[in-house]
């Protein structure tokens, strides 16, 4: 398989990429780490005439720590976050969640930026994203904004990214006290992709109920969703294995089920509370 013909650029700054983006319009790709366009190139699937390359950009690789909570950049790997003391200490379900990913190579390579971008319904991190109310910082042209993780992800392969925007920052707000966090996939052993994945954070009380949970849910739908149900179930509930069990039960509320090669729709609404259910209560251990 063989991609169509591309110019191709490599800008070292924020702003040069950004002109760039500004000359080819809709003509032209992001690639980030490119685990996620090229085989989709390969295959024609996308034909970009110009694609612009982010990888020399180094101001966009980095994790600090800052007020109220965490920075990352959006060209930072994740390797580099599933290493990070910050993150695994600040958002442990990040650093896990992205130890995750593939394998090493498309670990090193690929990036948190990339991966929320591309918005694939089975990638990993847009559910991560959600559970920690993530910020999403975009730059275009003379402007930036900020968009919530809530708002991010539209539908498949698809978010509120503007044509003449990159994604260049991610925050991950601090956790309170008494917060508890995991992952929980069921995956493809060939690709490690989610067939259905859970991330949880869960805020437990000092009397050992829960104060508030946000459950990302991914795989499972045409695009990365929170599980509200389940978040609206567990809140004021003393968190032991009926109660769990019953407010997982409503994980995949909502959700219009994939149909694929991998698992039929029926499936996955088994696998959705299954996996909800042993993220919730990871989350509640790690919480203690």
């Amino acid at each position: 398989m063989v991609t169509s013909s591309f110019d191709y650029y490599a800008p070292t700054s924020v702003a040069d990429a950004l002109a760039l983006l500004d000359q080819h319009g809709d003509d032209a790709k992001l690639l980030a780490g490119g685990h996620s366009l090229i085989p989709l190139m390969k295959t024609r699937l996308a034909e970009p005439a110009v694609l612009i390359d982010l990888g020399k950009i180094s101001t966009l690789s980095y994790i600090n720590e800052q007020d109220g909570g965490l920075a990352i950049g959006a060209m930072t790997t994740y390797s580099e976050i599933s290493g990070s003391e910050l993150v695994q200490s600040n958002a442990p379900v990040l650093a896990e969640a992205s130890g995750q990913v593939a394998d090493n190579q498309i670990r090193n390579r690929g990036t948190i930026g990339g991966s929320l971008s591309h918005s694939d319904p089975a990638g990993d991190l847009p559910a991560v994203a959600l559970a920690l109310g993530a910020q999403l910082t975009t730059s275009s042209s003379g402007a930036h904004r900020t968009i919530s993780a809530d708002d991010f992800f539209v539908d498949l392969l698809t978010t509120a990214l503007e044509p003449n925007e990159i994604l260049s920052e991610i925050v991950i707000p601090t956790l309170p006290a008494g917060t508890g966090t995991a992952y929980a996939k069921f995956a493809n052993k060939a690709s490690h992709y989610a067939v259905v994945g859970v991330a949880a954070v869960v805020t437990v009380g000092s009397d050992g109920t829960c104060q508030s949970a946000r459950i990302g849910i991914t795989g499972a739908g045409p695009k990365a969703t929170r599980a509200t149900g389940t978040e609206s179930a567990l809140v004021g509930l003393n968190l032991d294995d009926s109660a769990v069990r019953a407010a997982a039960s409503h994980a995949g509320d909502g959700i219009d089920f994939n149909e694929d090669v991998h698992a039929s729709g029926e499936y996955r609404a088994h696998l959705i509370s299954v996996y909800a259910a042993r993220a919730i209560r990871a989350a509640v251990e790690n919480a203690s």
